[in-house]
């Protein structure tokens, strides 16, 4: 079953990015495993995705003791600072960062490490009071402050989008994001690249790649 899912899914978003103009291998299937057992995690490698996401940091510390560093592993849900170090030497990036207390955390404790953080500044785009996130206006002055950072390097940005009936209004959510993406990338500051942007789950991922996704958290639909 996740095998057939994954194969549909990933033929899914290849037709999306070349609908959209785009190279499909531009885009990551991350697979949120929040709600299955090590188990099933390994069995979505097996079906070739190899980018796990969890939102919660028990949650990947309890699926790492059994897939160590198999897996490439994402944190994408909100994240605690006194939670950062237990997975300082085990994720590749970090989705959901949202003020300047966490970001510098991580750095204290990637330090530590001895590794670069590779983290997404978090955007509530929408405006939702129930999201995470900051303003997009507020995104320029928490880039700026992160900047400066020497163990914490910025990839991105990263927004979830209100569920809605009307695609074109979730696509305006994501566009709004790419939009930010660019303007922010034109201030040039110091070591903040926006080579990425995370946008788009089980139920609107396509409409997030028809804006510019290159990250895509998808759980699921991927285990229906």
């Amino acid at each position: 079953m996740i095998q057939d899912n994954v194969k549909r899914i990933l033929e899914d978003i290849r037709e999306t990015a070349i609908k959209a103009g785009r190279n499909p291998e531009d885009i990551t299937l991350v697979g949120v495993t929040k709600t299955v057992t090590a188990k099933e995690a390994q069995e979505l490698m097996d079906a070739g995705v190899c980018t796990l996401g969890e939102n919660r940091v028990q949650s990947l510390l309890d699926k790492y003791e059994v897939l160590k560093d198999a897996p490439t592993w994402h944190l994408i849900g909100h994240l605690q600072t006194n939670k950062v170090k237990y997975i300082a030497d085990k994720v590749s990036m970090i989705h959901s960062v949202d003020s300047l207390k966490l970001a510098e955390e991580i750095d204290r404790q990637f330090e530590k490490t001895g590794r670069v953080a590779q983290i997404l500044l978090q955007v509530n785009v929408s405006g939702e009071e129930s999201k995470f996130g900051v303003t997009p206006e507020d995104a320029f002055r928490l880039a700026e402050q992160v900047s400066v950072l020497k163990h914490v390097s910025v990839q991105g940005l990263m927004t979830m989008a209100p569920i809605m009936e009307n695609s074109s209004e979730t696509r305006k959510v994501f566009s709004g994001l790419q939009k930010l993406s660019v303007d922010i990338g034109a201030k040039k500051y110091d070591n903040i690249y926006m080579r990425h942007l995370s946008m788009g789950m089980s139920g609107d991922y396509r409409e997030a790649i028809m804006e510019g996704a290159t990250l895509v958290r998808i759980g699921s639909a991927l285990f229906i």
